[in-house]
């Protein structure tokens, strides 16, 4: 008689300590275990189905908001914590995103503020422009916290260096002005500014009173940009009360630009959106026009891929958000597609690989660039220029900014209902730290949905959304509208004589025209 015994080793069997789990043994032979993709099928259903269930995007809104609608909202780009938005009513609240309370509310502008930018130093410098045709320049610490300051000489990294004020202690020791000044010379200056303010010479002035649509700041060297209703873009030194160089007469027009953007990696590089329907770009060196193209509706923002500066994103007020590569702008070279509204706002992912977009349709949307393998809900919205992941709640009005935080874990979104908002960039994603177990099942589940993507219903559970009725109803109503117009298209080329009728893809109607180069007069 044979008598087979297992035997294993006391390392293999044993916990090296009391809370680590057993360890079990198991079979790898594939003929004691049948049916594998039976089994994978049934765990990446369930695993979608765990995805939506868990999914919960709204963290908060930040503490007490606006008194009237947020017009802009701008994120730092060294430092996690900071983010200053501006209102209708012109003033400016510095937010701190750790405790989601508001740091300090500045009355800056005596109209709405049109745009806030951050610097590119480690000190809280900040930028704003208003419809009163002022810019002012800000610090978000206090100055009091930092020295002497800039009059002697102290830069801003060193400032930096210094030890930022929790939020709770400047809201507690510096009071709200209750007053408004009229005339903003004579305002006093709090410990948070204004340290400077600038304004374009009365000989640029019109008989109108000018205001600013747009500023932006450099992103390597110490100068920003504003667009003016002068027609014109201004750039400017901080160390300078005047412009230091003006481009008017843009491209042979007098359309006033609404929005302009640095390139993150040409210095020199500006690209700008019009009312004339332009979406241009030109460079600040050799004062010339590069290139412009035409759209059939107008541009409302702009913004660049950070991690491919040669890609942009405007939001349009055809409903659709389109990229554009800065070499060749006579085609889009994608078309995102969903909202019901105009696109007010857009906000690269600081990894470059996704963009939100906020509409007049009270909703977010995140679109993906490019496929990212192992997120279950990517499913379905890699090319085809659906969003991945639509955001809205009951009281949430009409979408005017949105923003990523720098570590792309959330995304702030301001609105006509005066309340800013915090969302996570992964709406079934755990706050907190996860443990390496917790890493590995999720990075298996989401394996197990990819794999099993193009199965009907695991498709349908992974791009199930809840839509409100008003966005449901207007997509069906879209969606027959464009059944009409691609019939009427087949109709003209069948009964049109052979060679004179073609169809265009929508990328190719998409632009009216291009400008070529010119130089600035």
């Amino acid at each position: 008689m044979k008598v087979k015994a297992l035997s294993r080793s006391q390392s293999s069997t044993t916990r090296s300590t009391p809370s680590d789990l057993r360890p079990l043994h198991k079979n790898l032979n594939p003929t004691s275990h049948p049916l594998p993709r039976a089994r994978e099928y049934t765990r990446a259903l369930t695993a979608a189905k765990l995805d939506r269930m868990f999914a919960n995007p709204f963290v908060g809104e930040l503490k007490g908001g606006h008194v009237d609608g947020v017009n802009c909202l701008a994120v730092c780009r060294t430092n996690l914590l900071p983010v200053v938005s501006g209102g209708v009513d012109g003033t400016v609240r510095i937010w701190d995103l750790q405790s989601r309370s508001m740091v300090k509310s500045l009355d800056a502008h005596s109209r709405c503020v049109s745009g806030l930018v951050f610097g590119n130093g480690i000190g809280g410098t900040f930028y704003s422009c208003g419809e009163d045709g002022l810019v002012k320049a800000w610090n978000c610490f206090p100055q009091s916290n930092y020295g002497k300051g800039d009059e002697e000489g102290v830069d801003d990294d060193k400032r930096g260096s210094a030890r930022k004020p929790t939020a709770k202690g400047t809201l507690h020791n510096h009071k709200r002005n209750s007053s408004k000044s009229n005339n903003h010379n004579e305002q006093e200056s709090s410990p948070y500014g204004p340290i400077n303010t600038y304004r374009l010479p009365a000989t640029r002035s019109s008989h109108n009173s000018l205001s600013f649509h747009s500023i932006d700041h450099h992103w390597s060297f110490p100068q920003f940009a504003t667009a003016s209703s002068d027609s014109a873009i201004h750039l400017w030194d901080p160390n300078r009360s005047n412009p230091v160089t003006s481009f008017t007469n843009l491209w042979g027009s007098d359309d006033t630009v609404t929005t302009l953007r640095y390139n993150p990696a040409e210095s020199d590089l500006i690209a700008h959106c019009s009312n004339d329907r332009g979406i241009g770009l030109h460079d600040t060196r050799t004062a010339s026009a590069l290139s412009k193209t035409i759209l059939g509706m107008k541009s409302n923002c702009l913004e660049w891929n950070p991690m491919e500066p040669y890609i942009f994103v405007v939001g349009n007020e055809d409903y659709n958000a389109y990229t554009f590569d800065m070499r060749k702008l006579n085609r889009p070279t994608g078309i995102y597609k969903g909202h019901v509204g105009a696109v007010m706002s857009v906000g690269w992912s600081p990894t470059g690989t996704e963009f939100v977009t906020g509409s007049y349709d009270k909703t977010l949307r995140i679109f993906n660039v490019r496929k990212e393998a192992g997120t279950a809900s990517h499913i379905g919205s890699s090319s085809t220029g659906v969003a991945r992941d639509i955001y809205h709640t009951k009281r949430m009005q009409r979408v005017f900014c949105t923003a990523y935080t720098s570590d792309h874990k959330f995304i702030l979104s301001g609105s006509d209902d005066t309340n800013l908002r915090l969302w996570k960039a992964r709406s079934s994603e755990k706050i907190g730290q996860l443990s390496a177990r917790e890493e590995a099942s999720l990075q298996y589940r989401s394996a197990l949905v990819q794999k099993y993507a193009h199965l009907p219903e695991v498709k349908r559970i992974a791009k199930s959304r809840r839509v409100p009725k008003f966005v449901k109803k207007e997509t069906q109503m879209a969606m027959l509208q464009k059944e009409k117009r691609r019939r009427k298209e087949e109709n003209v080329v069948k009964h049109s004589k052979p060679g004179t009728k073609s169809f265009t893809d929508e990328k190719g109607k998409l632009v009216v025209k291009t400008v070529h180069e010119q130089l600035y007069n």
